[in-house]
């Protein structure tokens, strides 16, 4: 089968199209013939050099967490699943062993992981982790689901936001800023988002972004939030200088999520606007699989489309990493084999 695979952890040009082996499933997994994989910053940052979980000894390496498509094999032992299903990958890994496993929420699991390997032309994968996609549900919009939309959804349900609440998000235009505030508004909740490119927040915008505010400077960021209003919570996938940001923005007793480092490791904060404001900082990785099948739910009846931005062949996956890096897309960019 062909694979898109990272040959030099150098950016987009480090990724090569070669031949592999057909995987074969062994007991409990699947073979899934891919019709549909989103790529990530997660990616990036792996090719890119930028991630602690590969080096070069690892090379070929092929990623892609986001996995779409038609059950092609089982294994033994499989139940859930059978050839011809079409389904998404839940790409959580987990132990199923410690406590966090046993009591929950899987993402918990202290031996967390991520899978990979949906770059290719199949993927094998644990049986357990498929969900079934009811019809009409498109395997390029369900490949959409599992990274962004999962960790927004997550992070809102961590936040607690609801109807009536205001959820601001700095970095609007990126995967989980566009979930966020589709998800947001599908919860009755309004949105406050940041960007340096007006165009980009008018597309945001058409999908239900209800404050626009044009600008990556912290102190213009903040007078602008302000002049909004205090908000509900925080979706903060930027970290860096943008929590301190984050933190200003909220009312007192207000909730802010973290799940991702775009803007940088580490951040600087006020402690006493922390505890004086009762202030909540709450870090979230992914989502659970109860999510992923509430968000395939929600997309099957109507109340969510997933953005896409554009889809490319798996020859041209390298072109998809280029057009990531680039920043100049809104919505998910999707490699279809």
């Amino acid at each position: 089968m062909h694979t898109a695979a990272f040959s030099e952890l150098t950016g987009p040009n480090g990724v090569s199209v070669i031949n592999q082996p057909t995987p074969e499933p062994e007991r409990g997994e699947a073979v899934v013939s891919v019709e549909a994989c989103a790529i990530n910053r997660h990616d990036l940052w792996i090719l890119e050099g930028d991630s602690a979980m590969i080096d070069t000894d690892d090379l070929p390496f092929v990623s892609g967490l986001d996995v779409a498509g038609t059950v092609d094999a089982v294994g033994e032992g499989v139940t859930a699943v059978e050839p011809g299903d079409r389904v998404v990958l839940c790409p959580n890994e987990t132990c199923g062993t410690c406590r966090y496993c046993r009591e929950g929420p899987e993402n918990l699991c202290e031996n967390f992981s991520l899978y990979h390997g949906g770059l290719a032309e199949a993927a094998r994968v644990q049986a357990d982790r498929l969900v079934t996609l009811p019809d009409g549900v498109e395997t390029v919009d369900a490949a959409a689901l599992p990274t962004a939309y999962m960790t927004a959804f997550h992070m809102l349900r961590r936040i607690d936001a609801g109807p009536g609440d205001t959820v601001f998000i700095p970095g609007v235009t990126g995967g989980v800023g566009v979930a966020g505030v589709q998800l947001a508004a599908a919860l009755g909740a309004d949105s406050v988002g940041t960007s340096s490119s007006a165009a980009k927040l008018d597309r945001v915008e058409s999908l239900g972004l209800d404050y626009a505010i044009e600008s990556t400077d912290p102190d213009q960021i903040r007078d602008a939030v302000s002049d909004i209003g205090p908000v509900d919570g925080v979706l903060n996938h930027l970290g860096g200088e943008y929590t301190q940001v984050g933190l200003d923005a909220l009312k007192r007793g207000g909730r802010m999520a973290i799940c991702g480092r775009t803007a940088g490791g580490t951040s600087e904060i006020n402690i006493p606007d922390l505890f004086l404001g009762h202030k909540r900082v709450i870090g979230s990785t992914m989502g659970t699989q109860g999510d992923l099948e509430r968000l395939v739910g929600l997309v099957a009846d109507g109340e969510l489309t997933p953005e896409i931005e554009e889809t490319y062949p798996l020859e041209e996956t390298g072109a998809a990493f280029a057009a990531m890096q680039d920043r100049d897309s809104v919505g998910k960019l999707v490699v279809t084999p």
